[in-house]
């Protein structure tokens, strides 16, 4: 989840945390997909879990999470965007999540549990059904390197999938700080906090718009038996994230509209540079499958149309700071591992 393992999650947040599907396809080749909007695709990593890569201001640099060296949680690390020059920038210690660059990329923040506990968190208990856990992460800010590390938050309960608004001064997060998963802007500093979400269920995975004027994210607002039993798993710290749909609100939290209506899980979404389209992901065409696609759509819901061509995971997409480029994660022919980064020209 985190953005949707996320994450959100994933947030939050990588293939592992979404359903096996119940009979998957065969992984199609590379030159038999439909996907005209991506040219001179690259692989950036190789082996393990690696998801939630986000530019640095300059372009230049990623920051994302990953198991690789044979972890059995994430931490965060940054590297070139050609995939050179990886480093480890968190403790190695707990579990990690949503890192992102700030201070005109002078410095990180991102979300982990070592506080909480040096070890991965505990998995849930399977009898639960698809659940993911709601790991105590607190948002850390740290130098690019991982040194001068310090606590922005210290809620002590599931904070993380920070986002940075493009004048550089709020941050908008995910935190069940006062109960409900919602969503919240602070200072840099950690200062000013507000909630912008109230409805009951799950809003998390913001972005900003590249103007500053809006937000979008996922949110799921269960009724009736669904809400109970939503409030029930939130008490014990879980949540059944497979039903998500994309919204859009002001930055103020004001206006919060939903734009889509397409069932299953939908999440990580992100605007396009010019803010006129919404790219995120989905099965909706396939809701018990892990065969996520990327897709775009107008804020007011219209004009759907699907990005990526791949009977595996595609997630976590996001443009670079001059609009050429998209990074994203995908569980498409690798050579080792599961989920991996990838990058490519945008058409």
């Amino acid at each position: 989840m985190t953005r949707y393992h996320l994450a959100a999650a994933a947030t939050v947040l990588a293939a592992a945390v979404f359903l096996p599907a119940a009979s998957s396809p065969s992984r199609s080749a590379p030159g038999s997909r439909e996907e005209p909007h991506l040219a001179n695709i690259k692989q950036l990593t190789f082996g393990g879990d690696n998801a939630e890569a986000y530019f640095s201001r300059d372009g230049k640099r990623l920051i994302f999470q990953s198991t690789r060296d044979g972890r059995t949680c994430d931490q965060q690390y940054v590297m070139n965007i050609d995939g050179s020059n990886v480093k480890r920038v968190s403790t190695g210690g707990g579990k990690t999540t949503c890192g992102y660059f700030y201070d005109g990329d002078r410095k990180i923040f991102f979300g982990s549990t070592h506080a909480a506990d040096t070890a991965c968190p505990s998995k849930p208990d399977p009898s639960k059904g698809y659940v993911w856990g709601l790991d105590p992460y607190d948002i850390y800010t740290a130098n690019p390197d991982g040194s001068g590390l310090k606590r922005l938050t210290s809620y002590g309960v599931y904070t993380a999938e920070g986002t940075l608004s493009p004048d550089g001064q709020t941050i908008v997060f995910t935190s069940l700080k006062d109960g409900d998963l919602d969503i919240y802007t602070m200072r840099i500093d950690g200062t000013n906090v507000k909630r912008l979400t109230t409805a009951p269920g799950y809003d998390g995975g913001p972005f900003w718009s590249h103007d500053g004027k809006k937000i979008v994210y996922r949110a799921w607002h269960p009724t009736d038996t669904a809400l109970t039993t939503y409030r029930d798993l939130i008490k014990q710290r879980l949540v059944r994230p497979n039903r998500m749909e994309i919204w859009v609100m002001n930055a103020d939290g004001s206006d919060q509209k939903q734009i889509t209506n397409l069932g299953g899980a939908n999440f990580a979404p992100f605007f396009t540079p010019d803010d006129r389209r919404i790219i995120f992901s989905s099965n909706y065409k396939n809701p018990r499958s892990r065969n996520f696609e990327l897709y775009l759509i107008n804020p007011d819901g219209t004009g759907l149309e699907q990005v990526t061509d791949d009977p595996e995971f595609d997630g976590f997409p996001m443009f670079s700071p001059d609009g050429k480029k998209l990074v994203w994660a995908s569980g498409r022919i690798v050579k080792e591992g599961g989920l991996n980064l990838y990058i490519a020209d945008w058409k």
